[in-house]
């Protein structure tokens, strides 16, 4: 069952990630060209020599992209259906449609949109190239801060909703997510490198367009996946309804 689950949740990915792709052409990737022409131009104006391209453009934005997006997919997918398959049956009634729904909330929240609030994405032109490696390893770990308070929270919020019920477990451990999040990241340094001559609009849409990106990725695996979980639920009973009737 799980390689099936597993299958799907690949198929899911896929899918996904080809509207993923497609979205980053239309809204993402015109951000990133502005960018990079800002950069250009700056560099021109202080006299600088451009730096030689090791993989085009138009790659870096068709086949590079379009390989990244489809690979990241299909990777997430099939991490989506082990974590579901490890739910299903540990939450109640709940059907394969809502559970995978509700992952996909999850996810969304931890991965994307937590680590963001703290170190939003930002376009080529903008960051010193001598911290990328500080800022990269501050967001993985802001990623897996936030996926452990998540499974923490969701943890005490099995053993409250036990005592006060369901909704008052829930808000609870919601309450409890917001707050140690927010002093986790209140803790953590902060970091501004966006010069101040850098287009407030142009930093705007880009950011939008990179959450946009995860907020598609993860709606359509989470409703897709669920759907196709369903028919094969009801594929499977209709089975052994069949072979009950044959004994």
């Amino acid at each position: 069952m799980v390689g099936k689950l597993l299958i799907r949740g690949m198929l899911a990915g896929i899918a996904a990630g080809l509207l993923t792709f497609s979205f980053a052409r239309v809204v993402g990737e015109p951000q990133v060209d502005q960018a990079i022409s800002l950069e250009e131009h700056t560099h021109a104006a202080q006299g600088e020599a451009p730096e030689p391209e090791l993989v085009s453009r138009a790659t870096q934005a068709s086949y590079g992209l379009f390989t990244g997006v489809m690979v990241y997919g299909a990777s997430i997918g099939g991490i989506f259906a082990l974590v579901f398959a490890y739910a299903r049956g540990r939450t109640g009634r709940m059907s394969a449609r809502a559970l995978s729904a509700w992952i996909a909330l999850a996810a969304f929240v931890a991965l994307a949109v937590v680590p963001n609030i703290k170190y939003p994405a930002n376009p080529p032109s903008v960051g010193d190239p001598d911290t990328i490696g500080y800022r990269t390893g501050l967001f993985f770990l802001m990623i897996a801060i936030s996926l452990a308070v998540t499974v923490f929270s969701l943890k005490v919020r099995g053993r409250l909703a036990a005592k006060w019920g369901g909704w008052n477990g829930s808000i609870a451990a919601l309450v409890l997510f917001v707050v140690v999040i927010g002093a986790i990241e209140a803790a953590l340094p902060g970091i501004n490198e966006v010069p101040a001559a850098f287009p407030a609009v142009l930093l705007w849409k880009f950011r939008v367009a990179a959450l946009g990106m995860q907020a598609l990725l993860w709606s359509v695996i989470g409703l897709l996946f669920g759907t196709l979980v369903e028919r094969l639920e009801r594929s499977r009973d209709r089975q052994d309804s069949l072979s009950a009737r044959g004994a």
